[in-house]
């Protein structure tokens, strides 16, 4: 049998490749973690999930004290915000959760770590600083970075991506953002609640591509309200530095005549790219392209005993993808138990205001999938304690199939992101509408939204006037007690 220095090896040391180190060295495999930075965490805490949310929720406390008269408090003069400020705040959060991912917690569990650019000098050996270091599995976790789009003369112009947006320290006037999917619109509503004017750069005829187009346009009505221009079905065209501004010429995708817009800061944030390059994938026989290194459900790649996770793998680029993929692959390669991975179920969550999430089918998936559905609605606005908080925009969308099963749940509105995990328990425990209609739910809550929209299926059969007939007859009742009053002559 041949033998090897450890048991197994992962590359990158973000959410996917943290969890493979962390399990292994519980269940008394020899580990290596090997992270290129010099920093654990990851994209994640370094320059997305962590820092994003943590810039959000500075704003989202900026523009609730703008609210104040809405509340029946007096109104406030805000001052200028320091955006240095801000920027100390994230950094401040990032070290703390940084502790979690220490080099020492590892070394405790007993996983060894390293830093440093490997490279596969063969199938079962990459190369560090010279030194060859050799496992039975490997787990590619380099996760992924911001990916460019073709505009011409974008490269010599100074633009931020979400690596170098969370180290400003000057609030720009203006701000073009290019991308109207989640990280963009994020970005967007936060700094243009912190006090920059903010344009939106989108190439597809609506914000949210993958949402639904009424779950959408909710989004898109609250961030225009709020002073954010979104131009859709408009495509950059060419960058240019003006002094220190940033000048864009944008146009229909179809062709047109150009507009030229112009701020002092250009955020590009129009999606990813895998981290392929670089690893020596071709001397090991790993088969990837641009979009990624495919796996099968076991996340094995085409060399069976190298696997790949997290945003490389190309699936789904969210850090609760790639902890759960990172599992998945822990238990195929160091427990040897043949487990497959299940996106059916994975949620997901844009952290705007309001916040938009989604699991299972929607609409354009059900038709694309040739699924049928129909659809239950409940607009946040009759729900009790979204109106006692100012919250009343919104709404909860199920799709359920012909004999009432969830196939899916798109939520619009305050806190959907926490709302949604009812959904989620729901679709992966087989749970019927009738036991969510029937749960009692404490009042007043927003997730009380989700009880009435189950119900509502059954409330059709039950309050039907076929139905009244039916109990009137058999329990002898009366009927209504009383009739609408009737609307005054004049």
């Amino acid at each position: 049998m041949a033998k090897f220095d450890y048991d197994i090896g992962i590359l990158g040391g973000g959410a996917a490749g943290l969890t493979v180190a962390a399990g292994a060295a519980q269940f008394g495999a020899k580990a290596v973690l090997i992270e290129k930075s010099r920093v654990l965490g990851g994209d994640c805490l370094h320059f997305g999930c962590v820092p994003s949310k943590t810039l959000i929720r500075s704003a989202a406390v900026w523009a609730q004290a703008r609210r104040a008269q809405e509340f029946g408090l007096p109104g406030l003069s805000l001052p200028p915000v320091d955006l240095g400020a801000v920027t100390d705040r994230v950094r401040g959060v990032i070290e703390k959760i940084q502790a979690h991912d220490s080099v020492e917690r590892f070394c405790k569990l007993g996983a060894e770590v390293r830093f440093g650019a490997a490279r596969f000098v063969d199938a079962h050996t990459v190369e560090l600083d010279g030194r060859p270091l050799s496992a039975r599995s490997w787990v590619i976790a380099t996760g992924s970075r911001p990916a460019l789009p073709p505009v011409e003369g974008l490269a010599a112009v100074p633009f931020w991506t979400n690596e170098t947006l969370f180290t400003q320290r000057v609030l720009p006037a203006r701000l073009l953002v290019l991308g109207g999917g989640p990280i963009g619109l994020e970005m967007a509503q936060a700094l243009a609640r912190l006090g920059s004017r903010v344009t939106v750069v989108e190439f597809l005829d609506r914000i949210l591509g993958p949402e639904d187009a009424d779950v959408a346009a909710i989004l898109r009505e609250r961030l225009e309200a709020e002073g954010v221009a979104i131009l859709t079905e408009t495509k950059a065209v060419r960058a240019e530095a003006v002094g220190t501004a940033v000048r864009l010429s944008v146009a229909p995708p179809s062709g047109g005549a150009p507009r030229v817009l112009e701020a002092e800061a250009l955020l590009v944030a129009t999606g990813r790219r895998p981290n392929v390059e670089n690893l020596g994938l071709e001397t090991a026989g790993v088969e990837y392209s641009a979009r990624g290194i495919p796996t099968d459900a076991r996340l094995r790649t085409n060399v069976p005993h190298i696997y790949a996770c997290g945003d490389v793998h190309g699936k789904f680029a969210f850090t609760h993808v790639a902890g759960y993929e990172g599992s998945v692959a822990l238990t195929n390669a160091v427990l040897r138990l043949p487990r497959k991975a299940d996106y059916t179920n994975v949620p997901w969550c844009t952290y705007t205001d309001p916040e938009v999430a989604s699991v299972g089918l929607n609409e354009q998936r059900a038709v694309k999938a040739g699924v049928a559905y129909r659809v239950l609605r409940e607009p946040f606005a009759t729900n009790d304690r979204a109106l006692a908080a100012g919250e009343p925009n919104g709404m909860i969308k199920v799709l359920v199939s012909a004999a009432g099963k969830v196939l899916g749940c798109q939520i619009v509105g305050h806190h959907a992101g926490e709302l949604i995990h009812e959904w989620v328990a729901a679709m992966n425990g087989g749970v019927k509408l009738s036991t969510l209609a029937g749960a009692v739910h404490a009042y007043p809550t927003l997730a009380e939204i989700s009880k009435r929209v189950a119900g509502s299926l059954f409330a059709e059969r039950l309050f039907s006037d076929r139905t009244r007939g039916v109990l009137t007859f058999l329990f002898n009742l009366k009927g209504r007690a009383c009739s609408p009053p009737e609307k005054p002559a004049g």
